[in-house]
């Protein structure tokens, strides 16, 4: 785990020092990577005093009132701390698009082909060579973390470990109207976590040894995605997109966890993952899209079962599920998206068992002065497997930045089945579900930086009422705890036009 570990931060590191290098000793910047068209939009910007009007922008960027006056400001801002000292013409024009649209910016790309709100905030690092631009981002946690802080149940569990993943972007522009992008993310976890995961109560899914994991969390595969994708843009308000993952995730549910800047300063994975999100880990997807201005429409056939046990390999691939998702982003400050899905045999335990899974959510992202954030997730999940009642759950979790310190919160309720919760029917009956309860509150203070990299200490605790039916077993009112050293990348984003600056 210690190397693995030194491993992690030699990747986040490096580059960073790289990065900064490179600017303070004057990268080449004269080869312009975007089209004609979005490097225009941005030297329009720059000839203005503030922020462009929305007839320089195309219609899908159009903020409102509220948008602008907030950009205006955020600009503004930065201007005067000198943020923008350094950057020319040909640095604005090489940056990233979004993944699946040459004229939507880059901070809405979310996990898989989800959408986040186009304020979100963006972490990672930048790089070009030719006409390609890539991006770095992920992060590390070294914690520790004591679930059922007070022993009142026989349920909880103590480990040192450390959560990780890393992802790798690149994308170019084919011909007048086309883009390709690849995405790549590994996770240590099956080292630094461990097979059977980590210790987390009330949580559900997945199996190991032949045992399901239940208060525990399951570890990432070491290649958690492997996509390319195609898009095709038919105007500046209109795309078609291709989306081939393997392993990849399919259009169900909003971002994944680990990607919403709501959720990801809380190293524990929601209670309603598998409720929600749990398949952005699919071995074999496939998704096909098409974004007529605010709207988003998509369709995906993909691998109903779950990563089995074995982390470090690339499960058998089947295309024997399906789902749809329809998205909306209203404005800069909004994601919003439904979508429906029908999961083949998702469980290897549970042979013969479909689920069907509906989702809906919102996700609101704001920026203040400088490095400024709010981002507020509020979702809804339920699965429906045949001969059972339908299970529920809820989530709304949010993070606020004032520059170095990040407050986060997460609140949920589920119903765990009987099945889920590996308990005995004679003892609790055939159906029963068990409402549970979990709030969580943390802190994350950033420490110091190495060039681009930031190193933050945190801790969180969570209190949960799972019902007097379970206090046998859990106690009552359980609470958690951990303390955590996290290594990331610095935020990336002061605004111009439709393009996103690194500060």
């Amino acid at each position: 785990m210690k190397i693995i570990t030194v491993i992690l931060f030699i990747i986040f590191t490096i580059p960073a020092i790289a990065q900064e290098h490179t600017h303070q000793h004057g990268a080449d910047t004269s080869k312009p990577v975007l089209k004609r068209n979005m490097a225009d939009t941005v030297k329009k910007s720059m000839k203005t005093d503030s922020m462009p009007q929305q007839k320089m922008l195309p219609p899908a960027h159009q903020h409102d009132e509220q948008d602008m006056h907030q950009d205006h400001m955020h600009n503004d801002m930065d201007m005067h701390e000198g943020h923008m000292h350094g950057h020319d013409h040909g640095s604005m024009m090489m940056m990233m698009s979004h993944a699946f649209s040459r004229n939507l910016p880059m901070t809405r790309n979310g996990s898989g082909t989800a959408w986040l709100p186009d304020n979100a905030p963006m972490y990672g690092y930048m790089f070009h060579g030719g006409k390609w631009m890539y991006m770095l981002h992920g992060d590390v946690f070294l914690r520790y973390n004591k679930q059922d802080l007070l022993d009142k149940g026989s349920r909880g569990n103590a480990k040192f470990d450390a959560p990780n993943m890393i992802m790798l972007m690149g994308q170019r522009n084919i011909g007048e109207k086309g883009l390709f992008h690849f995405n790549t993310m590994i996770s240590f976890d099956p080292f630094t976590v461990g097979g059977n995961g980590y210790p987390l109560l009330f949580q559900t899914g997945e199996s190991y040894k032949g045992v399901p994991l239940v208060d525990r969390q399951h570890p990432h595969d070491l290649f958690s995605e492997l996509s390319v994708s195609y898009a095709y843009a038919l105007s500046e308000t209109a795309d078609l997109f291709l989306y081939l993952g393997y392993p990849g995730e399919p259009a169900l549910g909003p971002v994944a966890y680990v990607h919403r800047p709501s959720g990801f300063f809380n190293p524990d994975a929601p209670l309603t993952h598998h409720w929600v999100d749990a398949t952005h880990i699919t071995f074999g997807v496939a998704t096909a899209g098409f974004r007529l201005g605010k709207v988003k429409l998509e369709a995906s056939s993909f691998n109903g079962r779950e990563p089995d046990e074995h982390r470090y390999g690339l499960d058998k691939i089947r295309f024997n599920s399906w789902s749809g998702r329809l998205s909306y982003n209203p404005s800069g400050q909004w994601a919003l998206q439904t979508s429906h899905g029908f999961i083949k045999e998702p469980e290897v335990l549970h042979p013969g068992e479909d689920v069907n899974r509906t989702t809906a959510s919102v996700t609101y992202s704001s920026r203040g002065f400088g490095k400024t954030f709010t981002n507020i997730t509020a979702l809804w999940g339920m699965n429906k497997t045949k001969s059972h009642n339908a299970e529920n759950g809820v989530l709304l979790e949010g993070s606020h930045t004032m520059k170095k310190t990040t407050l986060y919160g997460r609140y949920e309720w589920v119903q765990k089945s009987l099945e889920e919760l590996n308990l005995d029917e004679a003892d609790f009956g055939h159906d029963a579900l068990f409402p549970v309860h979990a709030f969580t509150a943390g802190v994350q203070q950033e420490m110091f930086g190495i060039g681009k990299t930031r190193i933050a200490l945190g801790g969180q605790f969570s209190f949960y009422d799972p019902g007097t039916r379970l206090s046998g077993l859990y106690g009552d009112n359980p609470l958690a705890g951990e303390v955590f050293l996290r290594i990331y990348p610095g935020v990336m984003g002061s605004k111009m036009g439709k393009l996103f600056l690194p500060y």
